[in-house]
């Protein structure tokens, strides 16, 4: 492949407001132009030519992606994302125009240098003014997407909005059994053991499930409640950050002090005995059968299990602030992340990357972006006080994020920015609720962003980090379930993560960070 390389100077701007194109002037070419696209996510496996958004975009900008994705069958995780039909596709060796992904940071970041990818610094200064004038308000999050080159390589999908996740537990199970809200972890144990011995769903049986989780990495994420840490970022497993110092949480010796509390919480059926099995139904389950007492999940999602009182009597379901650790320490350690590893690039036999890179500004315009966010005016939404605002039918009509994949909206294999109102209209007064309560408290602490390697440093990576990780979980799973005592094996596991690698791969990380964020 052939490097690329553009010579047009770099855009220097410090506008706060995003600016929005001239009248009249969104369409892009006076003759419409069709683009091909590789786009990969678990909830859209391919781009659907006659989404209504798709047909929208096209009229306002006369661009028309023709789908082109290879790897639309294969099944990955959240962790591969979709890794191995990206690779698919380069190994075939034609690149779409576009190509867009969930986890394609990585990938792009490792092949752009390389020439497989089109570097898009001087093509945003030049003719991208919305995402020139967005980076020049957040160069935090410009230095994220930058690959170890210093180009960027792919535009983004930027969620907004601060708060995921948050602690939930049911507080008419409290009334019954006379039980205040948990302030401390202590607090919350006692909660715990009483839900799983005072029988507060009333059916004299001894089936409720204390604590359960829909991804049993929130069940690892508890850890905070005894000072560790478990996930860095709103990715599973990763790396951190404190005062400039990468890390890994699994590390830490409150995560080691966690974990022994896990396991003796799992060993005395506070957990939910099915936590690394029962998979994305345990929150549905375990809540219309009147099981489950608390769990660590989305807010508005969550919070819509309280239309449930309609069949369960008293069903109530809250959010509730994160218990104190045993230091007095509170923190929720799952925030709405920056800026995603998802979005979309110019492959490099792309002929048009000036009109490609104008219709990624599309997205970035102020009609560009209601339409990514809310679908399209008047069949999804009505502009009311000058705010889009859904139709009351399309509330109804099932959640409204499948709702708005369903016609390619919220697409995260688009670069575009998020805008939370879309949420806040679908979120009832107990997840409002909730959000206020946290962000009165102030429990949120700083992700990390990502990083770039160079080849030399991929290759640290690459070779490392799978079986480090492997490793790790396997240990962590093993000492909930008993196998294992991790105060007694903590030494001995330390000293084989390091033989494994841990400290090079830290090294390099640290290396990285440095050079992306100026350390």
């Amino acid at each position: 492949m052939k490097k690329l390389s553009l010579t047009a100077a770099i855009l220097a701007t410090t506008a706060m407001a995003t600016p929005s194109f001239a009248d009249g002037h969104l369409r892009i070419v006076d003759e419409p132009l069709e683009l091909t696209i590789q786009m990969n996510h678990a909830r859209y496996p391919i781009y659907e030519e006659d989404w209504p958004v798709e047909q929208v975009a096209r009229e306002l900008t006369g661009i028309h992606l023709k789908n082109d994705t290879v790897g639309a069958n294969m099944r990955t995780d959240e962790n591969t994302g979709r890794t191995e039909a990206l690779n698919l596709m380069l190994a075939g060796g034609a690149i779409p125009d576009i190509v867009g992904s969930s986890r394609i940071r990585d990938f792009v970041n490792q092949y752009g240098p390389e020439g497989a990818f089109i570097p898009l610094n001087d093509l945003i200064a030049e003719h991208a003014p919305n995402i020139a004038a967005y980076y020049a308000t957040r160069p935090d999050i410009e230095a994220a997407v930058k690959a170890s080159d210093g180009q960027m390589y792919y535009i983004p999908y930027l969620p907004d909005g601060k708060y995921g996740r948050a602690y939930w537990i049911r507080t008419d199970w409290l009334d019954a059994l006379g039980l205040e809200m948990p302030e401390t972890v202590d607090e919350y144990e006692a909660v715990l053991r009483a839900f799983k011995t005072q029988d507060p769903n009333g059916n004299g049986l001894d089936d409720e499930v204390p604590f359960f989780a829909r991804q049993w990495p929130e069940l690892i994420r508890l850890v905070t409640l005894w000072d560790g840490r478990a996930h860095g970022s709103d990715t599973y497993h990763d790396f951190l950050v404190e005062d400039g110092k990468i890390g890994h949480g699994y590390l830490g010796e409150g995560y080691r002090d966690g974990i022994a509390n896990l396991a003796r919480w799992y060993s005395d059926g506070l957990i939910d005995a099915e936590i690394f099995t029962r998979g994305s139904s345990a929150r549905d389950f375990l809540l219309s059968e009147n099981l489950g007492g608390s769990t660590h999940d989305w807010f508005a999602s969550t919070s819509g299990y309280n239309r449930l009182s309609s069949e369960i009597d008293g069903f109530e379901f809250k959010a509730f602030a994160p218990p104190a650790s045993p230091s007095g320490r509170r923190i929720e350690e799952h925030r709405r992340i920056l800026v995603k590893p998802d979005g979309w690039a110019i492959g490099h036999t792309n002929e048009h990357v000036v009109e490609t890179i104008k219709y990624f500004d599309f997205w970035f315009t102020e009609e560009g972006r209601r339409l990514a966010n809310f679908g399209v005016e008047g069949q999804h939404y009505d502009m009311v006080d000058g705010k889009p605002i859904f139709k009351q039918e399309f509330l109804d009509a099932g959640p409204v994020n499948r709702s708005l994949y369903q016609v390619g909206s919220q697409l995260q294999g688009r670069g575009y920015f998020q805008d939370y109102n879309y949420e806040i209209q679908w979120s009832n007064e107990f997840a409002l609720e909730g959000i206020a309560l946290y962000d009165e408290g102030d429990y949120l602490i700083p992700d990390f962003l990502g990083v770039a390697f160079t080849a030399d440093e991929q290759k640290v990576y690459d070779r490392t980090w799978g079986t480090i990780r492997d490793f790790m979980l396997e240990r962590q799973q093993s000492w909930i379930l008993g196998s294992g005592d991790v105060m007694a094996d903590w030494d001995g596991y330390i000293a084989q993560l390091d033989s494994m690698g841990m400290q090079e791969l830290l090294e390099v990380m640290q290396s990285a960070y440095d050079r992306q964020y100026g350390g």
